[in-house]
């Protein structure tokens, strides 16, 4: 099943996103079909979830994009040009909150890409101070990850990619390892942060309220192996969102038996008994 552009385009003029798309994309890893025939195109400044069950190909997607994976068959791009492999226009968040450096500060953490690049220290230390305060850690600078709650070390992380300025970012359950009142305020820290920068962002969950909180579009995914696109569903409400609000509740509904009706054809080929619960 392809997956059209969205109808509206959101991007602002200040957008700092780019277009991915995915074309005819199948991975397999050995005999074993991961993903078949995937079409994507994500317009720039876009947010798009990925909704699916365990094993559904959702990460080998991100991983394609992020150039840490080849396709076996099709064509990757990330803002019209060939994905062969990681690059600066692309960043990473990654689920686990113990991605950064532990030896290096707060400030240091976000500086490294930059320096990395060799960009001069004033210049760096100047981008950095600008992306502690717009995650929000401002006053956390010299501090250490180990001293950082859960929640300040994911928007380090935040801030570590966003200080590169990529067109695309691309977050795999990014707050999966968070309590459950830290994730609720950190993804609406994420939608301040992503709308103050609109990046284009690739961002899996399997929250399916979080993807309706966030996302322009969610795509739901068949279950593995050989997966594809299943529904692609716009989220026609505005933000701040209210997921009380009919439309969300409506719209929840509908993915959740999506994903359940795949996760009881799996349970079903499994040999599990039929009609089990998802």
């Amino acid at each position: 099943m392809n997956a059209p552009p969205s109808s509206a385009d959101k991007a602002a003029p200040t957008c700092m996103g780019a277009e991915i798309r995915l074309e005819g994309v199948s991975v397999r890893f050995g005999e074993s079909r991961i993903v078949s025939g995937i079409n994507l195109h994500v317009a720039a400044g876009e947010f798009v979830c990925l909704l699916g069950p365990s094993g559904c190909g959702k990460s080998t997607l991100l991983n394609l994009v992020a150039g840490f994976l080849p396709a076996t068959s099709g064509r990757v791009s990330a803002g019209r040009r060939p994905v062969r492999g990681p690059g600066m226009d692309r960043g990473v968040v990654f689920q686990s909150t113990e991605a950064l450096f532990p030896w290096l500060t707060v400030q240091e953490n976000i500086e490294y890409g930059p320096r990395m690049r060799g960009v001069p220290r004033a210049t760096r230390a100047e981008a950095a101070r600008h992306y502690l305060e717009l995650v929000g850690l401002g006053h956390a600078a010299d501090r250490l990850p180990g001293e950082l709650s859960g929640g300040m070390r994911q928007r380090t992380q935040i801030a570590r990619v966003l200080v590169n300025e990529p067109s695309v970012v691309l977050m795999d359950e990014p707050f999966a390892a968070l309590d459950a009142q830290t994730r609720e305020v950190m993804q609406v820290e994420l939608d301040r942060i992503w709308q103050a920068t609109r990046p284009t962002i690739l961002f899996i969950t399997h929250d399916i309220w979080e993807a309706i909180l966030l996302g322009d579009r969610i795509i739901t995914m068949t279950a593995g192996p050989d997966a594809t696109f299943k529904t692609v569903a716009p989220v026609a409400i505005p933000h701040p969102r209210e997921l009380t609000a009919p439309a969300a509740v409506e719209l929840y509904r509908e993915l959740r038996e999506n994903i359940a009706s795949e996760v009881r054809r799996t349970l079903q080929a499994q040999g599990m008994v039929r009609g089990a619960a998802a």
